[in-house]
C-alpha cells in the first residue's frame, strides 16, 4: 500500500516537474492577471482570493499540462527504442497520436532513410564479400597453374626437352593472365573510387577505330574470323577521353571475337544530329535474356567453364560501362542466341 501511494507520489512530482517547462509563461499570465484585477478592483483582499485560486487552478494545469507532455514522450521513447530494436518492418507500423502527427512523419522519414541505408550497407558488405571471394578464385586459378608447371619442371622435367618449353610457354600464358587480371582490378578500382582522371578532348574516332582494328585483326584472322570497320566521313570527331575509349574498344571487340566461331565482327560508327552512335556486333553464340541485366557485372560469366577456357579476366564488360557512363552514356545490348549480340553507345560530337 505504501510502495502505491509512494509510486503515486512520484509519478504527480514527475508530471508537476516536466510542466515546469511552461512555468514562465504561466508566471507571466498570471502576473499580468493579477494586475489587471488589483487596477479595477483596488482591493488587496480581493486580490489575494485570486491569488489562491489561480496557484491552485495553475498547480493542477501544470499537472495536467505535465501529465500529457510525459505521455507524448513517453510514446516518442517507445518508438525511438522500437526503431533500435528493429522490431518495425516498414514505416507504417510507427503511430503517434494525432496531435503528434508532424512527428511521426519526420520520424518515419528518419526511419525509412535509415533503414534504406542499413539495407545499402548490407548490400555493398555482400558485394565486397562476393568480390573478395571472386579476385581469390580468379587469383588463384594462374598462380596455382604457374606453380604446378614450375614444380613439374623442377622435378626433372626441365630437361626433357618434349615437354620443357611447353611448360614454360604454358607458365607464361598463366603470368601474362594474371598481369592482365591486375591491370583489370587496378583500373575498375580506379573508376569506381572515382580516382582515375578523365581526359576529355576532341579527337578523329576513325583513326582511333582503325588503329584497334589493325592491332586486333591477327586474333580475328587467327579464328578465320572477319573483323570490319564500316566508318563515317572520315574527318568526324567525338568529344572524349581517347585512351579510355580505345580501353573500351578493344575489350568489346575481342570480348566480340572470343565469343564468336564463324561469321565476322563488325564496328560501326553512325553520325546523328548531336551525337555519334557506335555499335560492335558479332555472329557468335549470343546471350541468354534473363542474362543481359548482368553481364556488366564484376566477374559474371554466362558460361564459367568456357569463358574461363578462352581467357578473360571478367572485368571488361565492367570497365567499359564505367567507362562508358563516364562519358554520360549507356551501353545497350541486343542479343539472340545462337545469332550474335550487338552492343552500342553514343558519344558526343
Amino acid at each position: 500500500m505504501l510502495d502505491t501511494d509512494s509510486n503515486t507520489t512520484n509519478n504527480i512530482l514527475a508530471d508537476l516537474k516536466s510542466s515546469l517547462v511552461y512555468f514562465r509563461e504561466i508566471l507571466f499570465v498570471n502576473a499580468s492577471f493579477f494586475l489587471l484585477i488589483l487596477i479595477i478592483t483596488q482591493d488587496i483582499s480581493i486580490l489575494f482570493t485570486f491569488i489562491v485560486v489561480t496557484i491552485i487552478i495553475d498547480v493542477l494545469a501544470l499537472y495536467l499540462i505535465g501529465r500529457r507532455r510525459n505521455k507524448e514522450l513517453d510514446e516518442i521513447k517507445t518508438i525511438i527504442n522500437n526503431i533500435r530494436k528493429n522490431k518495425y518492418e516498414n514505416e507504417d507500423e510507427i503511430q503517434l497520436g494525432n496531435h503528434l502527427l508532424a512527428l511521426q512523419k519526420a520520424i518515419k522519414k528518419m526511419f525509412k532513410k535509415e533503414k534504406n541505408d542499413i539495407d545499402h550497407l548490407q548490400k555493398l558488405q555482400k558485394m565486397r564479400s562476393q568480390f573478395l571471394a571472386n579476385v581469390s578464385h580468379e587469383l588463384r586459378t594462374p598462380i596455382f597453374a604457374v606453380q604446378g608447371y614450375i614444380e613439374t619442371l623442377l622435378n626433372g622435367a626441365v630437361h626433357d626437352n618434349n615437354v620443357n618449353l611447353h611448360f614454360l610457354e604454358k607458365a607464361n600464358q598463366h603470368t601474362v593472365s594474371l598481369s592482365n587480371l591486375l591491370n583489370d582490378l587496378i583500373d575498375i578500382s580506379m573508376i569506381e573510387s572515382g580516382e582515375m582522371r578523365m581526359s576529355y578532348r576532341y579527337f578523329k574516332i576513325n583513326d582511333l577505330i582503325q588503329q584497334v582494328i589493325h592491332e586486333n585483326k591477327i586474333i580475328a584472322e587467327e579464328k578465320n574470323l572477319e573483323l570490319n570497320y564500316l566508318p563515317a566521313r572520315e574527318d568526324l570527331e567525338v568529344f572524349g577521353d581517347k585512351d579510355k575509349l580505345k580501353q573500351v574498344f578493344v575489350n568489346l571487340i575481342l570480348n566480340a571475337v572470343k565469343y564468336t566461331e564463324k561469321g565476322k565482327v563488325e564496328v560501326l560508327v553512325e553520325e546523328e544530329q548531336k551525337n555519334v552512335k557506335v555499335t560492335i556486333k558479332d555472329t557468335g553464340i549470343g546471350i541468354p535474356e534473363n542474362y543481359l541485366d548482368r553481364i556488366f557485372e564484376r566477374f559474371f560469366r554466362v558460361d564459367k567453364a568456357r569463358s574461363r577456357s578462352i581467357g578473360g579476366t571478367g572485368l571488361g564488360l565492367a570497365i567499359v560501362k564505367h567507362i562508358v557512363e563516364a562519358h554520360n552514356s549507356k551501353v545497350s545490348v541486343i542479343s539472340n542466341l545462337d545469332e550474335g549480340s550487338e552492343f552500342s553507345f553514343l558519344l558526343k560530337k
